[in-house]
């Protein structure tokens, strides 16, 4: 027997075993502070809050969304894997009011780090977003928990305006939306100390693209024919009161219930009035009922996408480039000089 080959053979595999140990351990320890391979593991509930993540965590985040493209965010029940995801994160993203089973099981997970967007910026109450629902006032006290569980809410879409305290689409004001990027940026920096300037790089970068789409907005919509839209889904209350427009939802805000006969005699009545054009519909839900009042109303159809996620269909590949397409259609729908 070669005794220095038998000594050599049980070194080299008592290192190797040593190797997978020391790997085994710092895995455990990167898992255990919501990493994988050095970056943070960020969960965001749905597009408007992935798009924040990706931007300004950049090369240090690996971002997953709980609600997958096409997937109508409203209606979304989670999966047992997808709650598991939640406790593994470094940072939870979401928007409280929006996804009631999502707010529910972010409120029961251990996650250290949870952010609700609705705390970083002011809720506001819109009128004709409910069509009589009293949305009642916002808070806009900031914390980094989610200590408020979703208990109570209604499956329907839009008991959610009054759980959160106001309308919570506040993504689609380009104003609001730098506001809570901002918010973002200083929560990454929280939960990933050792890349906080990278953070805070990222974050004044999208705050610049943000206040050049704003600019857009109200260059572009500061002399039109008509101030008024009619929408199949009332989420554009935000956009509507910073760039002085007037919103008509055609049935409230679930954009796929049946409209009353008297509130399709109110917009009609509306559209002779106010020179209206255009029934605007969405990306995920059915466009029957805009196509139902135009036909009744002698109106167009276009696209007017609430972001709520990006697919095949939206007309641009992220927020920036969906919302410039927005921008375009308001302005041939209200005739912007």
């Amino acid at each position: 027997m070669n005794i220095g080959r038998l000594i050599r053979t049980t070194a080299a595999t008592g290192a190797a075993a040593l190797g997978l140990v020391a790997v085994s351990a710092c895995a455990s320890s990167d898992a255990a502070d919501g990493k994988e391979n050095g970056k943070l593991k960020v969960v965001a509930s749905f597009y408007p809050m992935e798009f924040l993540a990706e931007r300004i965590g950049g090369d240090h985040v690996l971002v997953s969304t709980l609600t997958k493209p096409g997937v109508e965010p409203h209606d979304l029940e989670l999966k047992p894997r997808q709650t598991a995801e939640l406790g593994e994160a470094g940072l939870i993203l979401y928007l409280k009011g929006i996804q009631p089973a999502v707010d529910k099981a972010i409120g029961q997970s251990e996650a250290k780090h949870k952010i609700d967007a609705a705390t970083l910026t002011e809720l506001e109450t819109h009128q004709g977003t409910d069509h009589g629902h009293d949305h009642g006032a916002a808070g806009t006290e900031e914390h980094d928990t989610a200590g408020h569980g979703a208990e109570g809410h209604s499956k329907d879409e839009h008991d959610h305006a009054g759980e959160a305290g106001g309308d919570p689409h506040i993504w689609l004001d380009p104003v609001k939306y730098a506001e809570v990027a901002k918010g973002v940026g200083g929560a990454l920096a929280k939960a990933d100390p050792d890349n906080s300037a990278a953070y805070q790089k990222n974050t004044d970068a999208l705050v610049g693209e943000l206040n050049t789409l704003d600019a857009a907005y109200r260059q572009g919509l500061k002399n039109t024919t008509t101030k008024t839209f009619i929408t199949t889904h009332t989420s554009f209350g935000y956009l509507a009161e910073r760039y002085g427009l007037d919103q008509e939802g055609i049935s409230g805000v679930n954009p796929e219930s049946e409209p009353s006969p008297a509130r399709i005699k109110e917009l009609q009545a509306v559209a002779t009035k106010e020179k209206v054009t255009t029934v605007f519909f969405e990306t995920l839900a059915s466009d029957r009922t805009a196509k139902t009042l135009a036909d009744d109303t002698g109106l167009k159809t276009d696209v007017l996408d609430p972001l709520e996620g990006i697919t095949d269909k939206s007309k641009g590949d992220d927020y920036v480039a969906v919302m410039e397409s927005n921008l375009t259609a308001l302005k041939k729908a209200l005739g912007a000089k």
